[in-house]
């Protein structure tokens, strides 16, 4: 019997993750994130099952390897929250869901692109008011418009597929070489920014990608670009991006993701000080949208989180290798 802890503070995803159909699996639920203050109750676990904001730095891995946890299973695909190094070292397994929805979070990078171009959070609260003015909500079209997807993974497959229909022109840039397809166009990343009229991110986030989008990125985009962040927030350098809306660089911004999210996401915080002037300053631009990490949201998308993150533990407690290990 594999005893699993599953941190989270969301009553929304205990139907589905539960024990009842592997009895294998013995699951505990915390409502806490996992971070060093919380990492005593797992005294007892053989196994942490984690989200995107859940801590697993050395401090956390070696107090895991110490009340004898061996197994880190993510519940996402991304792991830059989890010291891969240490894990190794510490002979802690980890394992994550490489892929759970592609479509859901490329419908929400077009839902985002078509609040922002056609001014829907406006409209939405004027209606609210009975205010059926029409003077500042002109929008525009994506038809015929030039987008440039960083990144062409499922992700950023499935966002093709989608701006395809809407008559876009396509510019795609990475590393791996792409098959020819007629409707895209694989280019380097400055020619990207230079003739895009919306940019879209879709890489992940490492050494390599940090801050990918700064000053000097914003230096070579056109003026009045739309910015579309539905991957990693510290592709961002959120500062930066102040900047360039207050010079118009950076028409448009839809982020469902921000560089210091940890701790703030995920939580009602409506009651709370804001303590983040950042955050504060980036919220106040009438043509920023924010969401709060909700692309993957959707029935589907949790449903595949469950199930393979329970086929990785399940396969764990038989003794075999998670089906998804990293």
């Amino acid at each position: 019997m594999l005893k699993v802890g599953f941190f989270s503070s969301q009553p929304y995803e205990r139907p589905f993750f539960s024990d009842e159909h592997h009895p294998q699996l013995s699951i505990v639920h915390f409502e806490q994130r996992l971070s060093a203050r919380t990492v005593t109750l797992c005294q007892g676990l053989d196994a942490v099952c984690v989200f995107v904001n859940d801590e697993l730095d050395r401090t956390v891995l070696e107090r895991l390897a110490v009340v004898g946890v061996r197994l880190v299973a993510l519940r996402c695909a991304g792991f830059n929250n989890v010291d891969l190094d240490a894990a190794r070292r510490l002979n802690i397994q980890v394992c994550r869901v490489p892929s759970y929805s592609p479509d859901a979070v490329a419908e929400h990078c077009v839902a985002l692109m078509l609040t922002l171009s056609r001014k829907i959070h406006k409209a939405y609260n004027r209606v609210r008011e009975d205010n059926f003015d029409l003077n500042g909500l002109l929008g525009f079209n994506l038809a015929g418009k030039t987008v440039g997807i960083v990144g062409f993974g499922q992700i950023g497959r499935s966002l093709a597929g989608i701006l395809s229909g809407f008559g876009c022109r396509l510019l795609v840039t990475d590393p791996a070489p792409l098959p020819n397809q007629a409707d895209i166009e694989q280019v380097e990343f400055d020619e990207l920014l230079a003739h895009s009229d919306i940019i879209s991110l879709h890489c992940p986030l490492t050494p390599d990608t940090h801050h990918l989008i700064d000053e000097s990125a914003f230096s070579r985009m056109k003026d009045g670009v739309m910015l579309i962040n539905t991957s990693r927030g510290a592709l961002v350098d959120t500062r930066a991006c102040i900047e360039a809306l207050k010079r118009r660089k950076l028409g448009y911004l839809g982020l469902d993701v921000y560089e210091q999210e940890a701790g703030m996401f995920f939580e009602n915080r409506s009651d709370d000080i804001p303590l983040d002037d950042v955050f504060a300053r980036l919220i106040s631009f009438p043509n920023v949208v924010v969401t709060g990490h909700q692309g993957f949201f959707t029935q589907e998308a949790l449903s595949e989180i469950a199930s393979t993150t329970l086929e990785n533990l399940a396969a764990f407690a038989e003794g075999a290798p998670p089906k998804h290990g990293l």
